[in-house]
């Protein structure tokens, strides 16, 4: 017995036809007579009595109907006070979010928004993550997405997970390897990486570093298109998170997992922590919580390794 069932048959009582009750529900007779059928063989009762002059319900089934109003107006009331509280969440909530967060993120956290919040103004800031930091300690966003696994002066977090880094581009010294990618294979090779103070420079510095190899940086490029459309021409490669070529999915970009010494970047959620939130921007920050897994769980965010568990519904 489901919910569709007992809103069927409290249609086909309160209009004591099965003809008139189909119309209401705008399904056809036979489907709305076959659920009757299966509701009383679930039941193991007969429900209706059928006559020349309409549908009259049965002792059980005048039981089933008085009970059936009351959930489907529970169910009724629920709907909306649920609606109720989406429709109160109103505001601006500003959002910043590194452009290889953004590539994947941006889009589906804007569709949800609209859905769930038609009273939030979203804007959403997309930068390399050094200036996100810097505008997240500003005061300038209500949430940020960065890469760091500690709480900083006057910003809390909460860790989402670790993405693996992957090198992006088919240099002629890697035309022999397949999908995966040692990283001592990287020595000396051409590469192009944000300035020298973005996360993601950092970490790759540091790699380069524990491995004893060359980082052969030939351009500093902050901006997340170019580093890839350049990666494409195939004599100079990217550092990388997977998930960054879907903004590139027309092209056929190469991209290979990097073993050995794999280059990890963790991803929190970031927000002040010195003033008060407001209830649009704690229901978007869990939103977009809630999203990262979404994401993770049906196979559309590529290259993450570990997701840290949900924190309590005060921090989220």
């Amino acid at each position: 017995m489901d919910f569709k069932q007992l809103k069927y048959f409290s249609a086909i009582v309160e209009n004591g036809s099965f003809s008139k009750a189909a119309d209401v529900l705008h399904i056809s007779q036979p489907s709305l007579s076959q659920q009757i059928i299966n509701l009383e063989g679930e039941l193991g009762a007969s429900l209706l009595i059928r006559s020349a002059t309409g549908v009259k319900a049965t002792r059980a089934g005048e039981i089933l109907h008085r009970h059936a109003r009351q959930i489907l107006r529970q169910t009724d009331e629920v709907r909306k006070d649920v609606l109720n509280v989406t429709a109160r969440l109103a505001g601006t909530v500003a959002v910043g979010l590194p452009t290889t967060i953004a590539a994947i993120l941006a889009v589906p956290l804007f569709e949800r928004v609209r859905l769930l919040y038609p009273g939030v103004h979203l804007q959403i800031f997309e930068s390399m993550s050094g200036y996100v930091s810097e505008m997240l300690a500003s005061g300038r966003l209500d949430v940020a997405v960065l890469f760091r696994t500690e709480e900083r002066r006057g910003t809390a977090l909460e860790q989402l997970f670790d993405e693996q880094l992957y090198v992006i581009g088919d240099h002629p010294r890697l035309s022999d390897l397949g999908e995966t990618c040692p990283l001592e294979r990287l020595d000396n090779i051409p590469i192009v990486a944000p300035n020298s103070e973005v996360t993601l420079r950092i970490l790759i510095t540091k790699a380069f570093q524990r491995a004893n190899i060359k980082l052969n940086v030939v351009s500093d490029i902050d901006s997340l298109n170019t580093m890839l459309a350049i990666a494409g021409h195939g004599n100079v490669c990217a550092i990388l998170p997977a998930s960054s070529t879907q903004l590139r999915p027309d092209k056929n970009l190469i991209k290979r997992e990097i073993i050995n010494d794999p280059i990890i970047r963790p991803v929190s959620l970031c927000w002040p922590a010195t003033t008060p939130r407001s209830a649009a921007a704690i229901a978007v920050a869990k939103l977009m919580n809630n999203l990262f897994r979404e994401l993770h769980d049906t196979g559309h965010w590529e290259g993450i390794i570990r997701v840290y568990p949900r924190s309590d519904d005060e921090k989220a």
